[in-house]
């Protein structure tokens, strides 16, 4: 149902099943993502579909960098906010899968889409959500909302307090400590094949670098550099086609300093990853091989 506070994002929870007994149910050309790149969450939801290689089931509608409505959300949704939620009160925000069908929204949970565009569309696709993996796929979502994006947001916070920034900078260390020695002996964050999980680490590196780095001083930044396993992982996933294809560094920006209410600290100024560089790489080696 949707959310009754006036600054919420109603939430629409309904999942995609196995047949059409389910009412929404996989089926070719019925159903259409609508993505802003430069969002976080849409950028997982954009990978996973070229990762399940999708664009000719679930065609993707293109939204801007920054929400063009005065309360953060996109005009361009709104019919489908209030096919579903009657003269609503908050945004009409993206991610959303809608149906074609019945006009209205499937879903905007960005986890749950996640998990039916693998296990519902992902047929010819690899196996991002195994099963057996469910828990272990969680636990990372967990580990990059709380323990990086959180913390990474209090430890730059303006104004707050000294020893709660050198805390939160302590605990944000702690998880990339644990990445770090997770990818010492494995290709991937579970494994040694791609799954969910590595979607949602590489969004959050990327969020970290372009977006939270611009509020720390420059000694965190560089302690925060100081996984050189994690961003090596960072780099090679930025130059698969999946990934890095869908970076909108500039989008990303704008995005961030149309919301951005402090100040930049001195981190600004430490770049961790040549995002841009390691795309445009992947993109020239297929034209050099084909040369």
């Amino acid at each position: 149902m949707p959310a009754s506070s006036p600054t919420a994002v109603p939430s629409f929870r309904s999942r995609i099943g196995c047949d059409a007994r389910s009412g929404y149910y996989a089926v070719p050309h019925r159903y259409r993502l609508h993505l802003s790149p430069s969002c976080p969450h849409c950028l997982q939801i954009a990978v996973t579909h070229s990762l399940l290689g999708l664009d000719d089931t679930l065609p993707v509608i293109p939204l801007p960098s920054v929400p063009d409505t005065p309360d953060g959300g996109y005009l361009a949704l709104r019919p489908l906010y209030e096919a579903g939620a009657h003269q609503h009160p908050g945004p009409a925000a993206a991610p959303v899968l809608s149906d074609d069908w019945t006009g209205t929204i499937v879903s905007n949970h960005t986890p749950d889409i996640l998990r039916d565009l693998a296990r519902q569309f992902g047929g010819h696709g690899p196996d991002l959500h195994p099963r057996g993996a469910e828990e272990a796929i969680e636990a990372v979502g967990r580990l990059c909302e709380q323990g990086i994006t959180a913390t990474a947001q209090r430890a730059g916070e303006p104004g707050g307090d000294s020893a709660a920034r050198d805390t939160a900078l302590a605990a944000l260390l702690r998880v990339l400590d644990v990445l770090e020695r997770r990818l010492g002996s494995r290709e991937h964050v579970l494994g040694g094949e791609l799954t969910l999980a590595d979607v949602q680490v590489w969004v959050t590196l990327v969020q970290l670098d372009t977006v939270h780095r611009h509020h720390l001083d420059a000694a965190a930044v560089h302690r925060i550099t100081d996984h050189p396993r994690l961003w090596a992982y960072a780099r090679r996933l930025t130059g698969h086609p999946a990934f890095g294809s869908h970076l909108d560094l500039d989008g990303i920006a704008r995005r961030h300093h149309a919301h951005c209410r402090g100040e930049e600290a001195a981190g600004a100024a430490v770049q961790i990853v040549d995002w841009a560089a390691h795309a445009r790489h992947e993109a020239a080696e297929p034209a050099r091989q084909s040369g």
